[in-house]
């Protein structure tokens, strides 16, 4: 793993059901608030911004049952303190003999420039039912009638919604609100038709 072991670099060994083993010091640093016993053994998923969770967990089973070798992607990260941050993820399957997968080694680099985002980490729950499922109508480009009719409320009801959807992502209209609930990572990245992430919903 030393090899790996760069300055900045997060390094961590998963085995094959994607949960943590072994990892460097700066991944503790990064991920652990108290000792490194409470990160080693948790699902590295976990540690994986919601919005992006499904893709990468897609990704890193491809590796484990020997589809793949290996893979590189951005990814946005949650630290140990709930502060959102993209880093560049490379993920290699370490076989044992020719075929069997026997644990997976992740390597989590900073991306140059990159800052802390501005994003909603998972212990927010932020939206109702109700205004989640309007969220996922206007992003799929339904407009008043439609989404009312299909949520059994008033024409007025939708917009009350819509008012307090825009006040809480603090953006001015609905275009603005699908861009900002994607880019704080509240719809789900690479699903169709847009759905809302379960951990921001109360």
């Amino acid at each position: 793993m030393r090899q790996f072991d760069q300055p900045g670099s997060c390094v961590v060994c998963l085995d094959p059901s994607l949960t943590v083993q072994q990892a460097n010091q700066e991944f503790f640093r990064q991920f652990d608030d108290d000792s490194s016993l409470s990160v080693c053994g948790r699902d590295f998923i976990e540690l994986v911004h919601p919005s992006a969770q499904q893709a990468l967990c897609h990704q890193l089973s491809r590796l484990a049952d020997g589809t793949r070798h290996r893979f590189a992607t951005q990814v946005v990260v949650v630290g140990a303190r709930g502060a959102a941050f993209t880093s560049a993820l490379t993920a290699v399957a370490v076989r044992e003999g020719s075929s069997h997968v026997a644990s997976l080694l992740v390597v989590l680099r900073p991306v140059a420039g990159g800052q802390e985002l501005d994003m909603v980490t998972s212990h927010k729950k932020i939206l109702s039912e109700i205004e989640a499922r309007i969220l996922e109508g206007i992003a799929a480009g339904q407009s008043t009638i439609p989404l009312a009719s299909r949520l059994y409320l008033s024409r007025q009801g939708v917009e009350y919604h819509v008012t307090r959807l825009l006040r809480k992502l603090r953006v001015p209209n609905r275009a603005a609100l699908v861009s900002r609930a994607y880019s704080v990572g509240v719809l789900n990245v690479g699903s169709w038709p847009p759905k809302v992430v379960d951990d921001f919903v109360k």
